[in-house]
């Protein structure tokens, strides 16, 4: 079944308008974000759908850009009343903020949400060892972690004691600019406050203390970005009021919606050059879906795949010598929104 045509049993059902949203995670060069871009593409649906009661996002994505869920969501709400996010199966980092803002979120036995204090990176970060051109993204769960280890576990509670915890931190190889570290925070701060104004923007919002615990635990007490959290956790244990459970009908529609972009943007399989270079040298790729009952939208990648010789640097007894070899290479011809 199409997608769009489970798009119209899911609006039967629910008695609203879906959108559906979904990135591909699958490993390797050919997968997708939440981006700013999708803003026009999601306003041109919403345009054709109108100002409705009830407008459902179905949502699949394992994150990216944590400045998009509130501008996302303030434009959704401007079209309807009661606006719901319906989670699959992933929805992870940014796309649990746009989860946050909903009036409800639906989740099956599959469904998953996730903590949303990003790693960041700049200027400032430290450079890779193995790859000088790229910079060491920095985790705010692990600058929080190295901090509480010092003050908690080992007691460490002078001022001038805890100068010299953050002098080790900030002097160690690669070393840790300090403007790195203040980067981090700003995002943690940023953050809160973005998740703080999501979370009130609900139709009936939730109170300061409950707003307070779901931000505490999302930014700070799950202690790893890779913690994946059903809907009974995120009910019972997060305080998340707005998560009600799907009901079978309601939770094959939301697998067969994923199984289709599964399907589309193969992101279960594995991502290897060799099979991409030995199915054709050209390949279109799927990374991104936006779709209502009346439009579709999707993100294309052209890339083009060839065998080179290329020589590799090794140490030898006598010195460095390059030695020729057959690699793969690719490069990317065209990409977009169609």
């Amino acid at each position: 079944m199409q997608t769009q045509e489970i798009i119209k049993k899911i609006e039967q059902l629910r008695g609203s308008k879906v959108i559906t949203y979904a990135t591909s995670d699958r490993q390797g060069p050919v997968n997708a974000r939440v981006a700013m871009d999708i803003i026009p593409i999601i306003s041109s649906h919403l345009r054709k759908i109108g100002k409705q009661e009830k407008i459902d996002l179905v949502l699949y994505s394992a994150g990216g850009d944590t400045m998009v869920p509130w501008r996302l969501v303030s434009m959704i709400r401007e079209y309807c009343d009661h606006f719901s996010v319906i989670i699959p199966y992933k929805a992870h980092s940014a796309a649990t903020m746009i989860s946050l803002g909903a009036d409800e979120i639906v989740m099956s036995d599959m469904s998953e949400l996730s903590p949303i204090d990003p790693s960041t990176a700049n200027v400032f970060n430290p450079v890779d060892p193995q790859n000088p051109q790229n910079r060491i993204p920095i985790s705010v769960e692990e600058v929080m972690s190295y901090f509480d280890l010092a003050k908690n576990k080992f007691g460490i509670k002078s001022d001038e004691e805890l100068t010299k915890i953050f002098n080790k931190f900030v002097e160690s190889n690669p070393s840790i600019h300090p403007l790195a570290l203040g980067n981090v925070n700003r995002t943690h701060n940023l953050i809160k406050i973005l998740a703080k104004r999501l979370l009130k923007s609900h139709k009936q919002p939730l109170k300061e203390d409950e707003i307070e615990k779901v931000i505490e635990f999302l930014t700070e007490k799950l202690y790893s970005h890779q913690y994946y959290i059903g809907r009974k956790e995120a009910k019972e244990d997060l305080g998340i009021k707005t998560v009600v459970d799907a009901d079978k009908e309601m939770s094959d529609l939301m697998t067969e919606v994923y199984d289709g972009y599964n399907r589309d943007m193969h992101m279960t399989e594995m991502w290897n050059p060799e099979i991409e270079l030995k199915s054709g040298e050209l390949h279109k790729y799927m990374i991104a879906y936006v779709e209502s009952a009346e439009i579709s939208n999707h993100f294309e990648i052209d890339m083009e795949f060839k065998k080179v010789q290329q020589n590799v640097q090794q140490q030898t007894q006598v010195g460095v010598i390059n030695i020729p070899q057959e690699q793969i290479v690719w490069r990317v011809l065209g990409q977009g929104w169609k």
